[in-house]
């Protein structure tokens, strides 16, 4: 798969099938994960799995009552990790490590996509209740959740803005 095609075709999935992910397939999402470019190569970044189901409610109810979440065979919370950024001061905590997760979400829902499921960027949910939900410790800070399944169906594109809108060259 071109990697030009696969961002401009990938879209967020809010309808999931019930077919589970194969483990060779959730090996390869969680592999982007891993490998995906961090600060520092510091990897101040943790995620947890999740693919039970009472848990998988409990986060779409912290979700703003998102309860497409609740569909998806797993759910990914990724999380910043503060005890492995604080060594770039604030800015690692504050910046460094969610620019870690963001680049790492980016590059599994790519390998989701190449591998015919779909993905949603879930960043409206209340960040403690997550926490407590999952019983994180206080150095990760939950910072979105990704449910990740074959899509029952995929929307058309949205519009995006023009390349001089975009981007503005000097």
């Amino acid at each position: 798969m071109k990697i030009l095609a696969a961002v401009m075709e990938r879209r967020s999935i809010r309808s999931f099938s019930p077919k589970e992910i194969p483990g060779p397939v959730m090996d390869r999402l969680v592999d982007a994960l891993i490998w995906a470019p961090s600060a520092g190569n510091l990897q101040s970044r943790r995620f947890c799995a999740v693919k039970d189901l009472r848990l998988k409610q409990k986060l779409a109810a912290a979700a703003l009552h998102q309860n497409f979440i609740t569909d998806a065979p797993v759910v990914f919370v990724c999380c910043a990790d503060s005890s492995i950024s604080y060594h770039y001061g604030s800015r690692g905590v504050d910046l460094y490590s969610i620019q870690d997760v963001a680049v790492s979400i980016m590059a599994m829902m790519l390998v989701a996509h190449e591998n015919g499921l779909g993905t949603c960027w879930v960043g409206a949910f209340h960040e403690k209740e997550v926490a407590t939900i999952l019983g994180l410790p206080p150095n990760l800070r939950p910072v979105a959740l990704v449910p990740a399944g074959y899509p029952e169906r995929v929307p058309r594109p949205t519009p995006r803005i023009s390349r001089e809108q975009a981007v503005e060259f000097r």
